[in-house]
């Protein structure tokens, strides 16, 4: 198997291997991905993170042998911004990006370095309590809805949820429907607690939706931008304008 990380600070990875297909989601610098196939200018790729398949632009990615994809460590950047030196040149990189290739016991030896200025997370020593999962999630807030987003540039609901829980080391599926197939359901709203999963449905019972509980009546979730709204059993009440925005079907909790 082949191997390649992110060389960019957020890639979109598309449906079809073209600039104007779909972005079905998104590597941020730093993660690796499996090379699957090549076409054009674009290569087919798998993400170790969580399994997602789509096609990446070539030139945003640098090729990686598999013993550095395998002693990666899980570090990540902590600011909702940080700057690094990568290739003797400057560049921003968003609050989630993998520092684990460069940074920690075991550097990828390569002539990419990477210097960091900023806040390192390491996830693995995270606690995941209510202050923790506010102060992080809090970060993403206003952050414009983007369909296939998973940085604070751009992200969607269900790359929001994905993003949060990494930092507490508790690794999510990609969207929305399989992040709700996992997980143990919380039989009512009100026996929820903060960092609890909410998943909201269509008219055809399709879960499109999803959002971290913040208590038992709110949640921050990305709608239009990350925002806080009101939840009662019902689904979401949005908080400026009072509409009912979305259906609850379930609430999942996830346990290390």
């Amino acid at each position: 198997m082949d191997f390649v990380y992110c060389k960019v600070p957020a890639a979109p990875l598309r449906k079809e291997a073209a600039h104007r297909s779909e972005m079905v989601s998104q590597l941020l610098f730093g993660e690796t991905a499996e090379i699957l196939a090549q076409s054009g200018l674009f290569t087919q790729l798998r993400c170790r993170y969580d399994g997602y398949e789509g096609w990446c632009q070539t030139s945003q990615l640098c090729k990686i042998g598999a013993a550095e994809v395998e002693n990666q460590l899980p570090l990540l950047s902590g600011d909702w911004d940080s700057l690094i030196e990568y290739q003797q040149h400057p560049m921003h990189i968003p609050m989630g990006a993998s520092l684990g290739l460069w940074l920690g016991d075991k550097k990828y030896s390569a002539p990419e370095s990477v210097k960091m200025t900023g806040t390192v997370c390491d996830p693995a020593t995270t606690v995941f309590s209510p202050e923790a999962i506010r102060e992080r999630a809090f970060q993403y807030l206003n952050t414009p809805y983007l369909w296939g987003g998973r940085s604070v540039y751009g992200i969607d609901c269900s790359g929001f949820a994905q993003q949060v829980y990494r930092f507490f080391h508790r690794p999510l599926p990609r969207d929305a429907w399989q992040q709700a197939g996992i997980g143990e359901v919380v039989g009512f709203l009100q026996e929820s607690v903060c960092g609890d999963l909410a998943f909201f449905d269509n008219e055809e019972g399709k879960i499109t939706h999803v959002g971290i509980l913040l208590g038992t009546d709110t949640l921050i979730h990305s709608s239009g931008q990350v925002r806080v709204d009101r939840i009662d059993t019902q689904g979401i009440l949005n908080a400026e304008t009072g509409e009912r925005t979305h259906r609850l079907r379930i609430i999942k909790r996830y346990v290390n």
